[in-house]
């Protein structure tokens, strides 16, 4: 990654980049410096992925993340675990706008 020059960059390595740069934005502000704790996850779930999670507020649903993501049981999420989970809703958003749009093909169609 030397010399790396958004200027220059991709859209793709742009998005890398800005997943990097976020993770590394909440992880270390406690204990570890290259994990997310439960408290910095809840941060960054509530700051980052407030409208896409509505409910991060909810302890019971962070504490659901993160078990789900902490695959080694640490009780921190590693970048690894971080990318898990930024991957998924990736792809939960990308079906949810495949039916959306499938939807708006057979309304048309019956017009």
């Amino acid at each position: 990654m030397s010399g790396f020059n958004p200027e220059n960059a991709s859209t793709l390595e742009n998005a890398m980049q800005l997943m990097i740069q976020t993770f590394h934005k909440y992880s270390g502000n406690e204990g570890d410096k290259y994990t997310l704790s439960k408290v910095e996850l809840k941060e960054m779930l509530t700051t980052e992925l407030g409208s896409y999670l509505g409910h991060a507020q909810d302890k019971d649903a962070v504490e659901k993340v993160m078990g789900d993501l902490d695959s080694n049981g640490d009780g921190e999420v590693d970048f690894t675990e971080f990318i898990i989970l930024v991957g998924a809703l990736t792809v939960a958003c990308n079906d949810f706008f495949l039916e959306y749009h499938q939807d708006d093909k057979k309304a048309d169609k019956k017009e």
